[in-house]
C-alpha cells in the first residue's frame, strides 16, 4: 500500500487546528486533518457554546428572582428537557458542517488520533502517512481523578448532555467549570456541594472579589468545603459517597451524582510523541516564540496543549493558531504576540479580568493606584435589585496606564472588554475618563473605576 504524503498534518478539528489547516489549503498546500472525536473541537460541541447558551437560563431565572415583588409577579419554571433540546440547536450540527466545509476545501479526512512514528510519519487508520509540517492542536481534555471509584464521576461533557437534573449533586473542584455548573444547576433547584483542596474559590482570580461571589454562591444555597481533597467515590443505592481528607480528617458527603471538576490537562496522551522526537512536559507540547518544537523542526504546536505559557482560552487558541500558520507558510519570522487577554467565570454575578493584580504588578517593579470597590448601591446594580457589584483595577502611577482590572458583575464579561480596548490601545486614565459613553449603562461605570 503506498504512503500518503501530505504538505501539512493536522491533528485536531477545533478552533486552532481549523485556522491552519484552511490558511495552508489557502496557500495551495496538500492538508489532511484527524480528530478523534465529532469534528468541531471542545468549544463549538462540548464546552464554551453550549455552556454559554445555559448560562441564559440562569439569567433570566436571576433576574426574575431580583425583580420579584418589584413589578415581577410570577417566577418562571424551568423545563429541563425543553432546554436542552433548545442547547442542542446550537450542537447538532456543529460535526457535519465542519466535515462538509473541509472537505469541500479539499482535505483529506480522519477519525482517530494519530500516532508519530518518527519526526515526520504518523499511523492513522492503520495507515501511514507522511507530511511535511505537522500541526498539534488537540485541546485540553478532565483531569483524571487518581482515587478509589473514580469511574463513577462524571465530567463536564455529561452535564451538558443531561436528559433530566438530579436533586443532589457534589463537584470536586472549585475552578470556573465547577462553578459555573453549580450555579446553573443550584439556580435550578438543584443542592449543590463543591469541594477543593484550596481555602476559597477562583484561586487564579482576584482573592476579594472572588470572596464576594463566594458568598454570593452561599446565598443561592451553594454549600462549599475547603481544604479537602476527595480520596475516594462509592456507588450507593441511589446516591454515590464521597470520602474526603480534610487536613487528615476523614468526611463523608453524598448526592446523586458527582462531577469531576478538578481542571484540564493538555490531551497529549494518545500520540506517541516520544517517537516523534516531540518535547512535552505536565504543561503540554513545548514550543518556542514561533510555535515551533524546539526538538523536531517538522512540528508546530497550537491551542490548550501546548506549553506556551498563554492562557487556555478559545481566543488564545485562535492567535496562536495565526502565528503558527504564518510560520508554517512563511517561514519562522513572526513570533507569538498575545494582547491583553481576558478571562471570565459566567456565574451570575459574572467574574472577569485582565492583566496583573496588584502584586503582579509590583513585582514587575511598577508604581501603582489600586482602587478597589464594593458597589453594590451604584445605580447599575441598584436598578436590578442586585447586592453583588465590585471591581479592583491596577494603573501605572508613572504613565496612568491600566495594568489590570477585575470585576464582579452582572455584566463583567461585557464591561471588561473596555478595559482590554484601552490596555492594547495604549490609553491613560485621563483619556478614558474624558469620553463620552451612554448613560446610564455598565461600560460608563469604568471612569468611576480608576
Amino acid at each position: 500500500m503506498a504512503v500518503e504524503h501530505y504538505d501539512l498534518f493536522v491533528i485536531g478539528t477545533g478552533n486552532a487546528g481549523k485556522h491552519v489547516a484552511y490558511e495552508a489549503v489557502d496557500a495551495g498546500k496538500r492538508v489532511a486533518i484527524a480528530d478523534n472525536r465529532e469534528y468541531g473541537g471542545t468549544c463549538a460541541n462540548r464546552g464554551c457554546d453550549p455552556k454559554k447558551v445555559l448560562v441564559g437560563i440562569t439569567e433570566v431565572l436571576e433576574r426574575s428572582i431580583d425583580l420579584h415583588g418589584k413589578g415581577i409577579c410570577d417566577l418562571p419554571k424551568v423545563d429541563w428537557k425543553d432546554f436542552m433540546q433548545f442547547k442542542e440547536t446550537f450542537t447538532d450540527a456543529v460535526p457535519f458542517t465542519t466535515e462538509r466545509k473541509l472537505e469541500d476545501m479539499g482535505m483529506t479526512l480522519y477519525h482517530q488520533s494519530p500516532k508519530f512514528l518518527d519526526e515526520k510519519t504518523l499511523s492513522v487508520e492503520g495507515k501511514t502517512v507522511t507530511a511535511d509540517k505537522i500541526v498539534i492542536a488537540t485541546g485540553n481534555i478532565p483531569l483524571a481523578l487518581k482515587i478509589p471509584g473514580r469511574e463513577h464521576a462524571l465530567i463536564s461533557d455529561d452535564f451538558l448532555e443531561l436528559e433530566e437534573l438530579p436533586e443532589s449533586i457534589i463537584f470536586i473542584g472549585a475552578g470556573y467549570i465547577g462553578m459555573e455548573f453549580a450555579h446553573i444547576a443550584a439556580r435550578c433547584g438543584v443542592d449543590v456541594t463543591i469541594v477543593d483542596v484550596n481555602e476559597r474559590i477562583l484561586s487564579n482570580f482576584d482573592e476579594q472579589l472572588a470572596l464576594y461571589l463566594q458568598e454570593n454562591s452561599q446565598q443561592l444555597g451553594i454549600k462549599f468545603i475547603f481544604n479537602a481533597r476527595a480520596s475516594a467515590i462509592e456507588k450507593l443505592r441511589k446516591n454515590y459517597r464521597v470520602t474526603l481528607d480534610q487536613g487528615g480528617k476523614e468526611v463523608e458527603i453524598k448526592a446523586e451524582m458527582v462531577f469531576n471538576t478538578a481542571g484540564r490537562v493538555p490531551s497529549i496522551q494518545d500520540l506517541d510523541l516520544e517517537k516523534g522526537n516531540v518535547a512535552f512536559s505536565k504543561k503540554g507540547v513545548e514550543v518556542n516564540e514561533f510555535m515551533q518544537s524546539p526538538t523536531n523542526a517538522n512540528v508546530y504546536a497550537c491551542g490548550d496543549c501546548t506549553a506556551s505559557g498563554s492562557l487556555p482560552l478559545t481566543p488564545v487558541a485562535h492567535q496562536e493558531a495565526y502565528y503558527a500558520a504564518k510560520n508554517i507558510l512563511n517561514g519562522n519570522h513572526t513570533k507569538l504576540d498575545v494582547p491583553p487577554t481576558p478571562s471570565v467565570v459566567f456565574t451570575q454575578p459574572q467574574l472577569a479580568t485582565v492583566g496583573l493584580n496588584e502584586k503582579e504588578a509590583k513585582e514587575q517593579g511598577y508604581a501603582v493606584v489600586v482602587k478597589a470597590q464594593n458597589v453594590p448601591k451604584w445605580y447599575n446594580s441598584k436598578r436590578m435589585n442586585q447586592n453583588c457589584y465590585a471591581f479592583k483595577t491596577v494603573v501605572d502611577k508613572e504613565t496612568g496606564y491600566i495594568l489590570g482590572a477585575h470585576l464582579l458583575s452582572w455584566d463583567a464579561a461585557e464591561t471588561i472588554n473596555m478595559f482590554v480596548m484601552a490596555m492594547c490601545g495604549k490609553l491613560d486614565v485621563k483619556t478614558l475618563k474624558s469620553m463620552v459613553f451612554t448613560y446610564p449603562s455598565w461600560s460608563n461605570d469604568i471612569k468611576s473605576m480608576i
